[in-house]
């Protein structure tokens, strides 16, 4: 029987304990990306349309609250996991999202929409690193590189087909709708979760909360290390745009209607009188369908090149997508930005994983990686609140939205000087 298993190649060397955190990861993220794809257009639309008519401003805090707290919540939760179980803490964590997706879809005013969305982003921390913990002990070096290979596919089909086909739907007869069924497709993994998944093998040293904390105070010590995140995390700064100030100038100022014709016309092949349209979910679905196309071409084409010059040519890409807002209004020209900004993402950041990688000592690789996420706590930190205070000065009060874009253009210019500067004078030489 070992033999048989050894001799397993491909997707058949999985164990069903693998394609079950699959499954979990696919509808978690599709939930996530669901509800994140209209949440700040939901927040800020008129009370009479069915939103809740909150300022920008307001919805800027949210942002920059509850977005860095998915990005710093995995310490914690990773070693609470390795010390309580990966299921008991997973069954937290479907418990505490599901009921404040659910929260969200019946509240309206500014404090119990925080709190509970507040909720959903804890239990959302808690389940972001035990999905990669339990793929990272399930597979091996023969198959580790296609298990995350297949976990990263599944966030981007989750993150392209929800907001493709469910949110639309969903949006149609109640925005509420969408929280509903972020509620139930992410309440049911408790099923999953009780009746299918099984706890992984214990890691053979558990970390106390204390001792992962003391983590945080040892790579700070790395200066070299803190201040590649910090450039690096600038690039995220116009990424966290996608899910507020980009909604904002699409539904508020881009007709969409050629590539609604278009798009139609194609479907009219299939169908009679097809009705779509883009609506702001579908940037979520632009990206996500960009990157599920060409990722494979792009990781083939720059695996042999160095990182540091790959990430800054990405985030090169990345900052010309921004800048392309700027030129027009006119809608092919958003889809093409929005485009290039994805294909900008999905050259840097494998790449950054990497690196990250490699200039971490021997030891302490782990460690190092674990504490990568730093660009995304400050990304989206300062990204809400500075994209909803730009947003309202400059498209809201002077109605000129190629100044906003061209403020993010200019801060992913000064983020590939900065990297080109640090690659010339503080990366380490290896």
């Amino acid at each position: 029987m070992e033999k048989s298993d050894q001799n397993k190649k491909g997707f058949r060397s999985f164990s069903k304990n693998f394609w079950t955190v699959i499954i979990m990861e696919f509808f978690e993220r599709g939930s996530y990306y669901g509800v994140m794809s209209v949440l700040s257009v939901y927040l800020v639309l008129n009370v009479d349309d069915g939103g809740l008519g909150f300022s920008k401003e307001s919805v800027g805090v949210i942002k920059s609250t509850i977005t860095p707290l998915l990005y710093l919540l995995p310490i914690i939760s990773g070693a609470i996991a390795d010390r309580f179980g990966y299921r008991r803490v997973l069954m937290f964590a479907f418990a505490i999202m599901s009921l404040g997706y659910f929260l969200t879809s019946t509240v309206t005013s500014y404090g119990l929409v925080f709190l509970s969305l507040l909720l959903m982003v804890l239990g959302a921390g808690f389940f972001k690193p035990l999905i990669s913990g339990t793929i990272a002990r399930e597979t091996d070096e023969s198959n580790s590189t296609l298990g995350f290979g297949i976990f990263y596919w599944s966030i981007n089909l989750g993150a392209f087909i929800f907001p493709l086909i469910l949110v639309p739907y969903l949006k149609g007869i109640s925005w509420s709708y969408i929280f509903i069924m972020a509620s139930i497709g992410t309440g049911w993994l408790l099923l999953l979760n009780l009746f299918v998944y099984k706890e992984p093998a214990k890691p053979e040293s558990k970390k106390s909360i204390l001792e992962v904390l003391k983590g945080i105070v040892l790579v700070l010590k790395d200066y070299r290390f803190v201040i590649m995140i910090v450039i690096y995390s600038m690039f995220w700064i116009l990424y966290f745009q996608m899910f507020d100030t980009v909604l904002w100038y699409l539904t508020e100022h881009v007709d969409m209607t050629p590539v609604n014709k278009a798009v139609n016309s194609f479907l009219s092949l299939f169908t009679e009188n097809p009705g779509w349209q883009f609506d702001p979910e579908h940037v979520t679905v632009l990206n996500a369908g960009t990157i599920i196309a060409l990722q494979l071409i792009i990781s083939s084409i720059v695996k042999n090149f160095k990182a540091l010059p790959t990430m800054i040519f990405g985030i090169g890409l990345g900052t010309i997508g921004m800048g392309i807002l700027a030129i027009s209004m006119e809608s092919w020209v958003f889809i093409a930005g929005i485009m290039i900004f994805s294909i900008g993402e999905m050259t840097a950041h494998p790449k950054f994983i990497s690196y990250v990688g490699l200039i971490a000592p021997p030891d302490k690789k782990a460690l190092y990686l674990g504490y990568s996420f730093l660009y995304g706590v400050i990304g989206s930190g300062v990204g809400g609140i500075l994209g909803a205070t730009l947003y309202v000065k400059f498209v809201d009060g002077m109605n000129r939205p190629d100044l906003l874009w061209l403020i993010f253009t200019g801060i992913g210019v000064v983020a590939i000087i900065s990297m080109l500067l640090y690659n010339r004078f503080l990366a380490p030489k290896r």
